[in-house]
């Protein structure tokens, strides 16, 4: 499979410069770089998995989490640049529900199909699942109902205050989890995993994530040019390649490592990537890409639409109720991504 993504690299990288200068079809342009994205980020998955067994798979989750949600940051503010809102609000929704339901999901299916019950740190679970339900429930709800009565700059600032106050309460759960309270609950999931050494050294690793990175972001931006034009001739409404088309390139990273770390019973880092990254977006890049917005020439409030938002409350609640109790298996698992499908029609139909 490595073999593939690097042969996806070779040939995607020089094709999506030379297909930019000439004009390739922007359909086929689309797809390559799509592709392209998906194959960087399978590097960035492997670099990040080397780190983690150097790091541990608290840090480590949060390492993958932050490298593929770069992925998705860098698409969206060109996104923004383009001013291209809903296609970023549809994009987080995207990630939100991508990340518990269909990471998440795939992880506790494939997982599960090698294993009858897989552990995962108990303690980590339910303190994720509170920040979930403020992150998803309170500040993104809250918005939503306050913005149906205030005007457009009121709405703006009140999305900047939820913005401050999302990333100052991440700040402080890193802290609380990485300083304060590290190790203070211990359930060590993993203990039965055979020591592995790293594929690359953590300088290797460190190298390809920061390259990958910046290749990432040259075809992001080539990538956000394309939407308007495949939408139209696709038949695909901005609502539907944000919340599934750029969410699924945009993390394609944790994606493929959160699954692998599962087939390999590490459910401690699964877990981490999947609910981690969901807590990064919805605490962190959200009101980041709030901020940025300030600096183009139209803002972004943190109000997305109803079918987004009940998307990503029941994706919350129906993530909470199953992990809850620190164990995991193939049907909980099936369960999450049928929930994901199930989503995927309704907004490929709205």
């Amino acid at each position: 499979m490595n073999r593939i993504f690097l042969i996806m690299l070779i040939i995607g990288v020089p094709l999506s410069v030379i297909g930019g200068l000439l004009h390739f079809p922007t359909i086929l342009m689309f797809i390559i770089y799509c592709l392209t994205i998906v194959a960087l980020a399978s590097f960035m998955g492997r670099a990040t998995e080397s780190l983690t067994l150097v790091v541990g798979p608290r840090v480590g989750g949060l390492l993958n989490a932050t490298f593929g949600n770069a992925v998705e940051l860098i698409i969206s503010i060109f996104s923004l640049k383009a001013g291209l809102i809903g296609v970023v609000l549809a994009s987080l929704t995207g990630s939100v529900i991508g990340n518990l339901l269909l990471v998440g999901g795939l992880s506790f299916f494939i997982g599960g199909l090698k294993f009858k019950v897989q552990k995962f740190n108990v303690f980590d679970a339910r303190h994720n699942s509170g920040l979930l339900m403020f992150a998803i429930i309170v500040a993104f709800v809250i918005p939503e109902m306050f913005s149906q009565n205030l005007t457009e700059t009121k709405t703006m600032t009140l999305s900047v205050g939820i913005a401050i106050i999302l990333i100052l309460l991440y700040i402080a759960a890193l802290l609380f989890k990485l300083v304060t309270h590290r190790g203070v609950y211990t359930k060590d999931a993993d203990e039965n995993v055979v020591t592995e050494e790293p594929e690359w050294s953590k300088g290797k690793a460190i190298l390809i994530l920061a390259l990958a990175t910046l290749v990432v972001a040259y075809i992001s931006e080539k990538l956000v040019h394309t939407f308007e034009t495949v939408g139209e001739q696709m038949g695909w409404t901005e609502l539907f390649i944000g919340v599934i088309i750029v969410a699924i390139v945009g993390n394609a990273a944790e994606h493929a490592s959160a699954v692998l770390m599962a087939f390999k019973n590490k459910m401690d880092v699964a877990v981490e990537i999947a609910v981690g990254s969901t807590l990064q977006v919805a605490m962190f890049v959200a009101p980041l890409l709030v901020l940025i917005s300030l600096f183009f020439s139209q803002s972004m409030p943190l109000v997305f639409t109803v079918p987004e938002i009940i998307a990503m409350v029941t994706a919350v609640l129906l993530n909470i109720v199953i992990s809850n109790d620190g164990e995991s298996n193939w049907f909980e698992g099936a369960t999450l991504v049928a929930a994901y499908l199930i989503m995927g029609i309704g907004f490929y139909l709205l």
